[in-house]
């Protein structure tokens, strides 16, 4: 092929492109398009690594060979000029504008220009990103494509280049071209409401992308939006698709490589005929078909791309629906009503803004009136009310207007018009919404199915309001089942208002959560979940993972449960058990297999249980509740909490799971969202269990250690302390609890000097010195004896006293009695100590949980006292090892020494109980990790002073002991005062130092002059360096350290209290499990344990009172006590909310708005009533007048007058404005039905045939319509022996006999005797704007037969269905292959056949004859014409409806025909649909 450049536009010369040789594309094969499975349904490519500019190098290579520009091969002189006076070719491009083969083209010369010649496709030189010079810096994306660029590829750059999401709701705006006016209130409504819609339900807005006319108000309104909102993820996404040719200033977007950006110039001023770009739109496709100033040849494209587009399915929580697309009209000419009659033909609802002007305003005027009123006399009234230039109104054209008006308003539910304040109607995105809704339903949807598919539409869109007044009415009963799939769509997508309106509806979580909606549920977690991410790190490492195969999902719940469990800590037992072999098949689910689609398989499935399996999880709420937590859903997770039963441990639980999570988050804002959310979770379980503890305390402390088998087998109690939740146990209710703990069975009113004093003198026991809780205790000595000393405050004080003592005796040995062989008092210590030991050897197998000895030492070690109490046991086994040996005696008492520090720092620990002592030593531990860090800061001071002052005072020292000291220590005690005499030369006295350093007990003597016995330093550095060393010491570092311990306990002394009381409980539990006994006398009770474990094998258990499981009667009594506390909670959070000062300052302004908004659309109501009531008065007084006038000349000619010559009074017309209510709308319809209205459809199926257009008052036969002249057609049929002749040759058709049995063929009408015309017979119904036979078989009635089979709806135990007293019909039909509705099993019949064709095509041949058996039983329904849009003037199709209704279900013709009917040759489906009720 030989290589061709890019054209040269205007004056600009394009050199140094290159050449790129023209190519031909094949649309069939895009390359990349079909690659992956599933892509291009994909709503956003994954993240890529790749770069900004390796993306923008795909996409130059990607569009030049998948997409194509057109270009004039074969410049051709035309008559016209262009604007700068220049001769143009026939394609409007001047001669420098076109390629050098163009004007030395030998092959083309001598022939007059084609396009179809003449034009050829070559790769795109204009793509990328387009930036608006002096409009800011927002980049859009553009590219240039030939107008039979398919639109798959187009949808694949959108999508997938591009980067857009599918969209739910495709907006096509269409209307003027040139600007126009319209009212300040309407236009603000209009941008206000089409924004709304296109944002919230994640819609695209096409328009015809220039910037004039409609397109520049749909742009000002996203301007709008874009600069009043700082949402960023929600950009209107607005398409704009225009003409390459008509388009301004285009050289600027030329850039064979893509333009990355492009910049363009909006200028208007010297645009001309041509239109700019609107700076407002997002993306632009400018559509080419290689001329120069044509409008309107981006309309085909945009017409398939939007077609295109709304085929496709897109896919989001489960819910697969193909993408809804509407039409949105403002003002508009003879192209808006071809676009809006086009789009009315598909199917597609259209919404006609009132008030606009021109074509919307004529619709408007017309689409309450009944079909039999929009006449062409009204039509062309309206037409000069709204256009100014009739001139261009002939008589065919006003003709051809009223019948596409009349087709337009007879499908109303395709049709709605919005007007200002009408019906309350503020906002076009509900107008726009409710015609989608409107328009749904339709004869593809039966009963409930249509109601299915419009919640699916609602869901979609993510519109409750929509849903609330429109689907979920007194209409429709809602059965909580069938609300169950879209349930599961609403939690995937995170949709909390429709979950919260499913739940209103009756959607009870306890049938709607199973075991395989759960799994459902964790398979379609977001990738970028960090639970996702941890689920995924659990299946790489499951043992199993390689004898599983690829098609089946390995994913389980008890992986799930596994990430729980490391979640929410060791404590608790896994939520999810490992299934049993043969439990693995049905708990796993084929995920891809699941979809919620509108044909095809439906998540319905997921719901289609059998019944032997139990499938429903033990806490449903808590299961919901768990999966929207780990994914940071706040809104849904508060919907569902609400729900839950067990909700103080559930927001326990989930504060701990936020917690957690909020650890590995790598993202930081997530990572506060999840912490802020865990503190409201705290705070929601304190506020249910104030509410509980004000109610009953004693219940509200057995809510605090109740044994959840829901959560773990673990209490609030336990949970709240693994998740730090501070605030929670530092309750009044908790500590009343602990408490009580502490004081065992002991009163907790008693004096600590009462407790102290029996201690001491225990026979005061029986004197009621101290008193107990239980009055049985008062009379039983020994149980009162045992509950003393067993009470933990007793334990506490009696092993205070054993410290003490043991510490007392430890440094009586130390000072006193250290012999050089043990005495019988330093015996006594390691005794007591070897207790110490056993105790704590104790507390490290102590395991009643079975957590194992790893978990146990972990968790002992975990402890900083545990780790003191080891390490001090650990140095006075060394110290008494080197006691022990005589050589080592000495070191070993340092030792010894040394470990006596740390047994006293123990005592720390025990005064943690001290309400007074706690909090401090709290501060205390806080305030040492402040000068562990400082002592960083210092030791650069003190290393560099030191170094410096030691290097010029001292010569070579070689002594390490006095390097360190005169480094250091001297350096560390001048910030106390101690300043060297000899640093500045004034005190320096030879002999309190070594000259040569020889003396191991004097420092070396600094520099200085022997003969002089002066030092020789330069003293006044020395002094320097001292003075800015005591400077930053002194005056800067300890007061920084004074700062940092004042901000230190600044900041925990407003949390001291809530520290200490958490860190209270350690001591209680530790002192509540803890043998009675104090060392060495715990040495009987660990013998007496040795037995029990390891003799008797008895197994630890753990004290009722930190851990109690109760009866399933009293928990459930329990738990529905704390629901309603709960509810309480709830509604007082509700008052508070209520009651802030800025709650209450929106509300009024909420009620300010809706009080103005009322009061403007009464304002609207009454003014136009009252022009409205002015125009009907004004009609009836002209009528009088005119009847006065027929009076008056009656009077004058001597008579009467003639009763016809007397006008009727005018009835009183309805308001214009007035909608028709459902019952007079149906009437209306009913009504329109006088002729047929298929056979009049301006298109023919399956044909380029136009039918002329024949209003409704010009069908019948008897009505005048001179202008009246339809084309001939008659379809060629292959089988030409059954068929009349081709043709409109009299020779031929004077052959056929009409009105009578014409050999085979039988052409009598039901009807009668019809009208025989020039040869050819009339339709008996009227006009059809088509003469000849079209595609039927012969002239004149086609017979048809249609059975009609029904039965009754029943249940699945066989009753009969009812909808309130009537009950429910179902009928048969079949869906074919060549169509996309279903119809009745029927149609034309061959000559001397019984059966129709196509009957016979779907049902098998051996049933034919038994099911003539049933249409000779059955009752004939109907007789007479069909309105078939294949009628024609001179032929047309006439049936016969046979029902045939079983009554009974166990029917044995219906059992057979149920077993052989359908899936025939021609056949795509058949079923039985809902017929009435």
């Amino acid at each position: 092929m030989e290589p061709s450049s890019p054209r040269k536009l205007g004056s600009v010369q394009e050199e140094g492109f290159g050449m790129q040789p023209q190519r031909t594309v094949d649309l069939g094969l895009v390359p990349n398009l079909w690659r992956s499975n599933s892509g291009l349904f994909r709503s956003r490519r994954p993240p890529s690594a790749l770069g900004n500019s390796e993306k923008q190098e795909n996409l130059s290579s990607w569009i030049p060979e998948n997409i194509k520009k057109k270009e004039c091969v074969y410049f051709v002189e035309s008559a016209k000029m262009s604007d700068a006076g220049k001769v143009v070719c026939e394609c409007g491009y001047t001669r420098e504008q076109h390629l050098e083969e163009a004007i030395k083209a030998h092959v083309f010369q001598g022939k007059e220009w084609d396009p179809k010649k003449h034009v050829q496709e070559m790769p795109t030189d204009a793509f990328g990103d387009i930036v608006f010079t002096g409009l800011g810096q927002k980049v859009g994306k553009y590219v240039r494509v030939s107008q039979d660029t398919p639109s798959s590829v187009i949808y694949h750059l959108m999508t997938q280049h591009w980067g857009l999401d599918v969209p739910n709701l495709l907006i096509s705006v269409t209307g003027g071209a040139k600007n126009f006016n319209m009212k300040l209130r309407l236009k603000s409504i209009f941008r206000r409401g089409l924004v709304k819609v296109a944002q919230t339900t994640g819609a695209w807005l096409i328009t015809g992308g220039s910037h004039a006319g409609v397109m520049k108000q749909v742009g000002e309104a996203v301007r709008d939006f874009n600069l009043s909102s700082s949402y960023k993820e929600g950009d209107v996404i607005t398409i704009g698709v225009a003409t390459w040719g008509t388009v301004h200033n285009r050289e600027s977007l030329v850039h064979p490589m893509g333009g990355f950006p492009a910049e363009y110039v909006l200028d208007e001023e010297g645009q001309g005929n041509l239109t700019c770009l609107d700076s407002n739109h997002s993306h632009f496709i400018l559509v080419d078909d290689g001329t120069h100033g044509r409008y309107g040849v981006e309309i085909p494209l945009r017409t398939r791309l939007e077609k295109f587009i709304s085929e496709q399915t897109k896919e989001k929580g489960g819910v697969a629906i193909k993408i809804p697309i509407v039409c949105v009209v403002l003002e508009g000419g003879p192209g808006t009503l071809n676009t809006i009659y086009n789009a009315i033909t598909n199917g597609t609802p259209c919404v006609i803004v009132a008030g606009s002007g021109r074509v919307a305003d004529v619709i408007a005027q017309v689409a309450h009136l009944p079909i039999s009123e929009i006449t062409i006399s009204l039509i062309q009234k309206k037409l000069s009310m709204f256009f100014q230039e009739m001139e261009i109104f002939t008589e065919s054209r006003i003709v051809e207007w009223t019948k596409k008006i009349q087709d337009i308003v007879r499908r109303r539910q395709l049709l709605t018009i919005f007007r200002e304040g009408k019906d309350g109607q503020q906002d076009v995105d509900i107008a726009i919404l409710q015609a989608l809704l409107k328009a749904s339903r339709n004869h593809d949807h039966f009963g409930h199915e249509n109601w299915d598919h419009q919640l699916k539409l609602a869901v979609a869109w993510n519109r409750v309001d929509i849903a609330r007044s429109e689907i979920f009415t007194d209409e429709q009963q809602w059965k909580p089942s069938d609300l169950h799939p879209m349930m599961t769509a609403a939690l995937i997508s995170n949709k909390p208002d429709f979950v919260k309106l499913f739940l209103e509806n009756g959607v009870q979580l306890k049938e709607f959560v199973t075991w395989d909606t759960l799994l459902y549920l964790y398979e379609n977690l977001a990738p970028s979940c960090l639970f996702h991410c941890k689920l995924q790190k659990v299946l790489a490492e499951e043992p199993e993972r390689l004898a599983c195969t690829p098609a089946v999902p390995r994913l389980q719940m008890h992986h799930v449960a596994q990430v729980l469990h490391e979640l929410l800590g060791d404590f608790t037992k896994p939520l999810y058990p490992r299934p049993r072999h043969s439990d693995r098949s049905r708990l796993s689910l084929p995920v891809p297999h699941i979809k919620l689609n509108v044909q095809g398989v439906s998540l319905r499935s997921l719901y289609k249980r059998s019944s032997g399996h139990v499938t429903f999880t033990v806490d449903p709420v808590r299961d919901l509740l768990i999966w929207a937590i780990i994914q940071n859903r706040q809104e849904l997770a508060e919907i569902i909490w609400a729900q839950s039963q067990d909700c103080i441990m559930a927001a326990l639980a989930c504060s701990k799971l936020l917690k957690e999570l909020s650890k590995e988050e790598e993202d930081t804002d997530s990572s506060e969202e999840m912490l802020a959310l865990a503190d409201e979770y705290e705070l929601r379980a304190i506020g249910v269990f104030t509410e509980c503890y004000r109610k009953d305390e004693e219940r509200a402390q057995k809510l605090l250690i109740r044994v959840s088998e829901a959560w773990g087998k673990t209490t609030c109690l336990k949970l709240a302390l693994e998740a730090k939740h501070m605030k929670f146990v530092s309750h009044g209710g908790v500590q009343a609890f602990l408490t009580k703990v502490w004081w065992g069975q002991l009163c907790v009113d008693n004096g600590l000097w009462q407790v102290m004093l029996c201690m001491l003198v225990f026979p005061l026991l029986f004197t009621g010195l101290v008193s107990f809780r239980e009055k049985r205790l008062q009379s039983d000595r020994s149980a009162r004896v045992r509950a003393f000393f067993s009470a933990p405050v007793v334990i506490f004080h009696l092993n205070i006293l054993s410290y003490f003592a043991f510490l007392w005796l430890f440094a009586h040995v130390l000072m006193v009695d250290f012999q050089a062989s043990p005495s019988w008092r330093e015996c006594i210590v390691y005794c007591w100590l070897f207790s110490l030991v056993c105790e704590e050897t104790r507390q490290l197998f102590y395991n009643p949980n079975g957590f194992g000895l790893l978990k146990m030492a972990s968790l002992y070690f975990s402890d900083f006292w545990n780790k003191l109490d080891v390490g001090a046991i650990l140095l006075f086994i060394a110290g008494l090892t080197c006691r022990l040996i005589p050589a080592t005696l000495y070191p070993g008492r340092i030792i010894l020494s040394l470990d006596f520090i740390m047994f006293c720092l123990r005592l720390m620990h025990i005064f943690t109980v001290s309400k007074t002592l706690g909090p401090k030593i709290i501060i205390v531990k806080r305030m040492m990790k402040d000068v562990f860090f400082f002592l960083f800061l210092l030791a650069v001071w003190v290393v560099s002073f030191g170094v410096a002052k030691q290097a010029i005072l001292i010569h070579n020292e070689n002594r390490v002991d006095w390097i360190f000291r005169g480094v250091v220590y001297h350096s560390y005690l001048t910030m106390f005062g101690q300043i060297p005499a000899y640093i500045d030369g004034v005190n320096f006295d030879p002999e309190h130092c070594s000259p040569n350093g020889t003396d191991p007990y004097k420092p070396k003597c600094p520099e200085s002059d022997t003969t002089l016995h002066e030092p020789a330093f330069p003293e006044w550095l020395t002094v320097i360096l001292l003075c800015l060393y005591l400077l930053f010491t002194n005056i800067l570092l300890l007061n920084l350290l004074i700062a940092m311990f004042n901000y230190t306990f600044q900041q925990v002394q407003e949390h001291t209290d809530q520290i200490w009381k958490f860190q209270r409980h350690d001591l209680i539990e530790e002192y509540h499990g803890r043998p009675p006994a104090p060392p060495p006398l715990i040495l009987l009770n660990h013998l007496q344990l040795l037995v029990r474990r390891v003799i008797l094998k008895i197994p630890p258990k753990r004290h009722k009172q930190l851990k109690n499981k109760l009866e399933k009667n009293e928990e459930a009594a329990l738990l529905s006590w704390e629901i309603y506390l709960k509810e309480n909670y709830l509604q007082n959070q509700q008052y508070q909310l209520k009651r802030r000062p800025e709650q209450r300052v929106q509300d009024i302004g909420n009620k300010v708005d809706t009080m103005v908004e009322l009061l403007d659309v009464d304002r609207m109501k009454r003014s136009g009533s009252l022009e409205q009531r002015l125009a009907s008065l004004e009609e009836q007084m002209a009528q009088i007048a005119r009847a006065l006038h027929w009076i008056v000349r009656a009077l004058r000619d001597g008579g009467l007058g003639s009763e016809a010559d007397a006008p009727a009074p005018a009835p009183q017309k309805a308001p214009e404005e007035q909608d028709l209510t459902p019952g007079s709308r149906q009437k209306v319809e009913d009504g329109d039905d006088l002729y047929h209205v298929n056979a009049r459809h301006l298109l023919y199926p399956s044909c380029p045939v136009t039918r002329f257009p024949v209003p409704d008052e010009k069908v019948p036969w008897e009505t005048e319509f001179v202008i009246y002249d339809p084309p001939f057609y008659t379809a060629e049929r292959k089988d030409k022996a059954i068929v009349d002749p081709v043709g409109s040759s009299l020779e031929l058709l004077s052959k056929i006999s009409y009105n009578t049995v014409d050999g085979l063929v039988d052409r009598r009408s039901f009807h009668g005797p019809y009208t025989v015309c020039d040869g050819l017979p009339l339709n008996p119904m009227g006009r059809t704007g088509l003469r000849g036979c079209g595609s039927l078989s012969c002239f004149g009635p086609n017979h048809a037969l249609h059975p009609v089979v029904t039965r009754w709806r029943r249940n699945q135990d066989g009753a009969i269905c009812r909808k309130s007293i009537k009950k429910v019909l179902e009928v048969l039909v079949v869906k074919h292959l060549w169509s996309e509705h279903w119809a009745l099993p029927g149609g034309s019949r061959e000559p001397g056949e019984t059966l129709p064709r196509k009957l016979k095509r779907i049902l098998r041949q051996e049933f034919w004859p038994s099911f003539e058996s049933l249409l000779k039983q059955g009752v004939e329904v109907y007789r007479g014409y069909v309105d078939d849009p294949r009628n024609t003037d001179n032929a047309w199709i006439e049936t016969v409806a046979i029902s045939v209704h079983f009554q009974d279900q166990n029917d044995v013709e219906l059992k057979r025909l149920n077993s052989v009917w359908g899936w025939g040759r021609g056949s795509e489906g058949w079923g039985w649909r809902l017929a009435c009720s």
